[in-house]
């Protein structure tokens, strides 16, 4: 995903019923966030069991900061979750901290057991060979764990000046060809293949860019547009509604950390 999800204020959370929908098996999905790249912020934490806490599935998250708080088994967990969510921050940051964790060849490991593996922003950047990271900075090409072939930028409409970087970075051969994409989009992979684009609204586009004598071509990607959650109307959550779920969600993880 580019962007969105449970990490905005909307009450339209199609891409996290998506993510929820992949899960294999009949059972209510284990699902876990893992938000290295925003420095495990709390604020995420909260936001991610406030969209989850009330969905068919079993949320859990893992603070790699806080491990000797709540020592845990990383290995052990991740392997039994049925999606793996990572959120969004600095790639680079992010998978520095999971080699010191080990955590690379776990997730390969997951990957290749069938769990699902999703995020936004650094968390969707982060399974390519490269992206468009802003951890030092100004935009620049940066290595990810190469799951899958070529290169990614996120927040492709959000952040203005990711784009033309990853446009540059392509045309010179810093980064393989690859997918613009924008917020509140998604592309699904199954193995290694592009087998979906899809939207939580209109007007929105992924881009497949390419290197050609020298210059980087875009060609659009239209998305499927999800349907919203069907218990909820559309637009924004009311502010009270909303602030009342993300209090709720608070006080569930000061009751477990």
């Amino acid at each position: 995903m580019g962007g969105g999800g449970f990490s905005t204020t909307s009450s339209d959370h199609a891409l996290d019923d998506y993510v929820l929908g992949l899960a294999p098996g009949p059972r209510e999905p284990r699902i876990c966030l893992l938000p290295t790249a925003g420095g495990d912020a709390q604020d995420q934490i909260v936001r991610f069991h406030a969209a989850f806490d009330d969905r068919p599935c079993v949320p859990s998250h893992l603070s790699l900061f806080r491990l000797g708080q709540r020592p845990v088994s990383l290995r052990e967990h991740l392997l039994a979750q049925d999606i793996v969510y990572v959120g969004g921050g600095s790639m680079l940051n992010m998978l520095a901290i999971w080699q010191a964790h080990d955590l690379d060849v776990v997730m390969r490991e997951a990957w290749e057991a069938g769990v699902v593996l999703c995020g936004l922003s650094a968390g969707s950047m982060c399974w390519f060979e490269g992206g468009i990271t802003k951890g030092m900075g100004r935009p620049r090409a940066a290595p990810g764990l190469g799951f899958l072939p070529g290169s990614n930028s996120v927040h492709y409409d959000g952040e203005p000046d990711r784009r033309p970087a990853f446009l540059d970075a392509v045309a010179s051969g810093a980064l393989p060809a690859g997918y613009g994409v924008q917020d509140d989009v998604g592309l699904l992979f199954r193995g290694t293949r592009l087998a979906e684009v899809v939207a939580s609204r209109e007007g929105l586009r992924a881009y497949r860019v390419d290197a050609v004598e020298g210059t980087a071509r875009e060609h659009e990607l239209e998305p499927r547009i999800l349907a919203g959650r069907e218990h909820e109307p559309p637009g924004a959550v009311p502010h009270d509604i909303g602030e009342l779920r993300l209090l709720r969600a608070a006080r569930r993880r000061m009751a477990q950390d």
